[in-house]
């Protein structure tokens, strides 16, 4: 039922109600996604990497705990982009105001690099992706910023290297803006898919005119409503919306 929910909100254009991260399973030509639908009017979206002391978070239980300690909880998160074995944050990374990472405009090896690549910029009440070039030029202030790659829609169109018949397929998750910026929808597939695949449910489903992917493979979520926690090797940053702790 919350599948056949939320599909119809997406293929029907109603708006779809989101008064906290609503994560809802939806199948869209025939591949398998979970979406999270965030109402950043309502919720507290932010970016984490390391704890107090310098030590990358890496888990979403350990960073869940960190947050209980001060009253607060997660209430959704996913990966949020790439990293080096180290896990620092391979391109431009904000957090609560403080950048660890400039910018990386130029073209590179691997999915970061294949421009156009984007920044995920976050603030109270609003979230937006914008394309790197773009972001540098009109310099945003962002609370919390995020930069990864490849684009997957720029401006309503996919981005032009994806490939209809690629036979490139991982496991992946991204993230897509309104153009009001007041929701974001954070997205992982559940089976392999495309690029091409990924960017049209972002495109013509939840129809967000920029969206940005974060990676794909090692691609996981945390959602309590849906009884889900993937665990895995330590992870760089994290993306997730804190909320109170439950009594």
């Amino acid at each position: 039922m919350r599948r056949l929910l939320l599909a119809a909100a997406i293929l029907t254009g109603s708006a779809i109600a989101a008064p906290a991260s609503d994560c809802r399973d939806l199948e869209y030509q025939g591949n398998d996604y979970t979406v999270c639908a965030v109402d950043l009017t309502q919720e507290d979206v932010r970016l984490f990497l390391n704890d107090g002391d310098g030590d990358i978070w890496g888990q979403f239980r350990k960073l869940d705990n960190g947050l209980k300690a001060k009253g607060m909880q997660l209430g959704f998160a996913m990966n949020a982009g790439m990293y080096h074995p180290n896990r620092a944050p391979v391109g431009h990374y904000v957090e609560n105001g403080k950048e660890e990472m400039r910018v990386i405009p130029n073209a590179g090896p691997g999915n970061f690099g294949m421009l156009p690549n984007g920044v995920l910029c976050l603030n109270d009440g609003s979230a937006q992706v914008y394309e790197t070039l773009r972001y540098a030029e009109e310099k945003p202030i962002c609370r919390d910023a995020n930069q990864s790659g490849p684009m997957l829609v720029i401006d309503g169109a996919l981005h032009p290297r994806f490939l209809r018949d690629s036979d490139s397929r991982y496991i992946r998750n991204g993230v897509g803006t309104t153009e009001d910026g007041k929701t974001a929808y954070f997205v992982i597939s559940n089976n392999i898919v495309t690029f091409h695949e990924f960017g049209t449910l972002f495109r013509d489903a939840l129809k967000t005119p920029n969206a940005l992917y974060f990676d794909g493979n090692i691609s996981r979520l945390y959602a309590p409503e849906l009884n889900r926690h993937d665990g895995g090797f330590p992870m760089g940053p994290i993306v997730g919306t804190v909320v109170p702790a439950d009594d």
